[in-house]
């Protein structure tokens, strides 16, 4: 009996919070990363260009990484023996060198200049400073894919501790990245974060892996018998139709960044708002991270019967008044201007910008901890394609009030971005409960 059966047969809120705080250790050393990256590129020459190349690199990056964002959860419902640790992990790195080639293919110059220039209409300079950090994160997508998959096999068998030690390496490996190249190079500082991110990365892969071989050895020679009757993980067909709604959602989910840097673009005052996104988004990541860390948590601790669902229900509630607490505290007090001017060096013009859009979204962390949980509930239950309804409605709401705020009411393009995000994040958690009711009522019919 490994450690997560164990949890799941003494479940309450303290053996939850244990098993979830190694994960939330882990969520919350990676939202760190961008709070770091951006307070360096700060203090840098050309702080407010390359602000904005950065966040445009990196959200390039996110939308490529979209096909294996969801392979922790995949792995984590799925590897349960030889076979099916096996046919996933080819899965995963098939996807890994398709997603790597195609951020290969979009640095070519004519295809980078056509994307940034043509299609988000960014300036000639802005475009250009956004090439090398790209070029600096073609290593991401596939690192994050490796990372991932053997973080779903640890998770699966009650390890959290060995995934956050993995973080633990990428943090400091990122961090003294960032500090040698800050101050040994002549990097532009939107390099240098993209970079520091790339090596830090690999760090964790290659430590995820290591941390993962005695699992894997027990898996290979047989010792691990978690044999199940769910074929979903035991043909490329059945891993295809289980996961591909999955990555759709992490496409139509990392999308939205890349959508609303376009908006903001052609939006008022557009390199303000590109310059204190990526800073608005790293201080919200703080406490969205907690929730973030709940979904491999729930689909790992539910149990055949869903029987632990109620307890689950009840550590969420808590640890969502917790999360909007926390933010509520930073974003309404002078917390606000300590964090954007002392700790990520905006400038006060910058900060007046940062503010408000960081009140509008003090209460995103709870809605990421709802969807977090509300998707672990459809993917226990093999049910992936309502989650991809749900993000592809969120993707429409994020679209139709940008254009609404920005082409019709003129707000300023990071006002607008906010709204948005907001409102098409309520839009999904609202389908994904009506998915769940229905399955859920569906369920008791059926049952005898």
């Amino acid at each position: 009996m490994n450690a997560a059966q164990q949890h799941r047969q003494a479940l309450n809120t303290a053996g939850i919070f244990h098993f979830w705080k190694p994960l939330a250790a882990t969520w919350l050393m990676m939202s760190v990363e961008g709070p770091t990256l951006t307070a360096v590129i700060a203090r840098l020459p050309d702080a407010k260009l390359n602000l904005a190349a950065f966040g445009i690199a990196f959200a390039f990056a996110l939308i490529v990484e979209a096909p294996v964002i969801m392979m922790m959860s995949a792995s984590t419902a799925l590897v349960q023996n030889r076979l099916t640790y096996l046919k996933l992990r080819n899965f995963t790195q098939t996807l890994n060198a398709g997603i790597t080639a195609l951020m290969l293919f979009g640095l070519i110059p004519p295809i980078h200049r056509l994307i940034t220039e043509g299609m988000l209409g960014l300036s000639p300079e802005l475009a250009h400073r956004t090439w090398l950090p790209l070029l600096l994160l073609l290593p991401w997508p596939g690192m994050i894919g490796i990372r991932r998959f053997y973080h779903g096999v640890l998770i699966r068998h009650g390890m959290t501790r060995r995934v956050a030690f993995g973080t633990v390496i990428r943090l400091l490996t990122m961090l003294a990245a960032t500090i040698s190249l800050s101050l040994r190079t002549s990097l532009a500082g939107a390099a240098v974060g993209a970079a520091a991110l790339s090596v830090g990365v690999t760090a964790e892969a290659a430590m995820s892996v290591l941390l993962s071989r005695g699992i894997i050895r027990d898996l290979l020679s047989g010792k691990q018998v978690e044999e199940s009757s769910d074929p979903t993980g035991e043909s490329y067909l059945a891993i295809g139709r289980f996961y591909i709604p999955l990555a759709l959602t992490a496409f139509l989910g990392l999308g939205i960044q890349p959508i609303v840097t376009f908006f903001l673009a052609y939006g008022r005052s557009s390199l303000e708002s590109l310059a204190v996104l990526p800073v608005m988004n790293s201080l919200i990541f703080i406490f969205r991270a907690p929730g973030l860390a709940f979904q491999e948590v729930a689909i790992a601790l539910l149990g055949e019967n869903r029987e632990g669902y109620i307890p689950l229900r009840r550590f969420a509630f808590i640890l969502g008044s917790a999360v909007v607490f926390l933010m509520g505290l930073i974003a309404w007090t002078p917390l606000a201007t300590l964090w954007y001017g002392h700790v990520s060096g905006l400038s006060d013009e910058l900060i007046a910008f940062a503010v408000p859009p960081t009140r509008i979204l003090a209460i995103m962390p709870a809605l990421t901890l709802l969807i977090a949980f509300q998707r672990a509930l459809l993917v226990h239950a093999k049910t992936t394609r309502p989650v991809t309804g749900a993000s592809l409605l969120e993707v429409f709401c994020v679209i139709f009030v940008l254009t609404i705020c920005i082409f019709t009411l003129d707000l300023t393009g990071v006002i607008a971005a906010a709204l948005a995000l907001l409102l098409g994040r309520l839009a999904a958690n609202c389908a994904l409960g009506r998915s769940i009711h229905r399955i859920s009522e569906t369920q008791r019919k059926e049952a005898p």
